[in-house]
């Protein structure tokens, strides 16, 4: 799954065109380089995504096509940095 969709189904970003603008504005880097948003997220990688001075970095669990609300937060967890 391309990472500005990752960050839209994850709810890490509420749409997929702001996910796409963090991308192109390198605030979102994954396993320590800055990626794209074409990039193909795997189960492993880690994502960081700069928010102004706040920086939140999340571990993908799982790569799911639609997610409810419920299993949104089940995609992730939050990597202490």
């Amino acid at each position: 799954m391309r990472l500005d969709k990752y960050l839209k189904v994850s709810r890490l970003i509420k749409r997929r065109t702001v996910a796409n603008e963090a991308c192109d504005n390198e605030r979102v880097t994954v396993n320590g380089k800055t990626a794209r948003a074409s990039y193909e997220v795997k189960e492993g990688d880690v994502i960081s995504i700069r928010f102004g001075q706040k920086l939140l970095t999340v571990e993908v669990v799982s790569v799911l096509e639609n997610a409810g609300k419920a299993e949104a937060s089940a995609m992730y967890r939050e990597v202490q940095a």
